[in-house]
């Protein structure tokens, strides 16, 4: 309320003389006491129409925020060479260096280990209903599930035709290079397959018609080619940091 703290001394001025008027003539000069005076006054500003437009305990802590925070900043510029313009460079040079560093290092979600990513994760299908699901994701441009099928089909195929002991929680680079070993002919295209596997699964890369395209190819290859005969093939021990298929 403008002008409440003056309306309200003024009325304790008049209540002070109204003391003054109604004291005994007689008595001589009559003197206010201070105390009485202060707690009138008190009584007066206390009362709620001098306190409608008051700021709020949040627009209060704000207030005090802000104060805060100009504080630092001014202390910062002072001790930051050039000043304000010194410390807005550092600023800007500190941003531009997150922004590289972030894509630098690239998505930081954490990557499953081989405990928690196992290739086969629901029950057991054969390599033809793989390949039935790898098409019909195929069909509706989901390439990501895609590839990933036409993986597994790849992966339970190697295995009916005992090119792989079938074995649980196995990767698909652990796949790729056992399988290699008995297609030579083949290995570049199997740890190619095997490394868009794992970049489409455990590092979010999107996948596309050509890497379903290769997948696909190299399953259909592996179906017609020969093996060498195995001369002493041992299974791949499974590596620790591999992710599973």
């Amino acid at each position: 309320m403008p002008g409440g703290h003056t309306e309200a001394l003024s009325r304790c001025r008049a209540a002070a003389l109204h003391r003054t008027a109604t004291a005994d003539e007689g008595d001589g000069p009559v003197t206010i006491p201070r105390l009485p005076a202060r707690e009138d006054a008190e009584r007066e500003l206390s009362r709620p129409e001098y306190h409608q437009h008051d700021p709020s305990l949040l627009h209060r802590a704000l207030d005090w925020l802000w104060d805060r925070l100009g504080d630092l900043l001014r202390t910062a510029a002072e001790a930051a060479p050039g000043g304000s313009v010194g410390l807005t460079v550092l600023a800007c040079v500190l941003v531009l260096l997150l922004v590289a560093l972030r894509l630098r290092l690239g998505s930081l979600r954490a990557r499953p280990t081989t405990d928690s990513a196992a290739l086969f994760t629901d029950r057991l299908r054969n390599a033809a209903e793989h390949r039935a699901a790898a098409a019909s994701h195929a069909g509706a441009d989901r390439w990501n599930p895609a590839v990933q099928e036409r993986m597994r089909a790849l992966v339970r195929s190697l295995e009916e035709r005992a090119l792989l002991d079938p074995r649980p929680g196995r990767t698909a680079d652990e796949a790729t290079n056992e399988a290699a070993t008995d297609l030579p002919e083949l290995a570049e295209q199997l740890r190619a397959a095997a490394r868009i596997f794992d970049e489409v699964t455990y590092a979010d890369r999107p996948a596309g018609p050509t890497d379903y395209a290769l997948l696909r190819d190299l399953d259909n290859a592996l179906l017609h080619t020969r093996p060498n005969p195995p001369a002493s093939r041992t299974p791949t021990a499974p590596t620790p940091h591999g992710w599973a298929v």
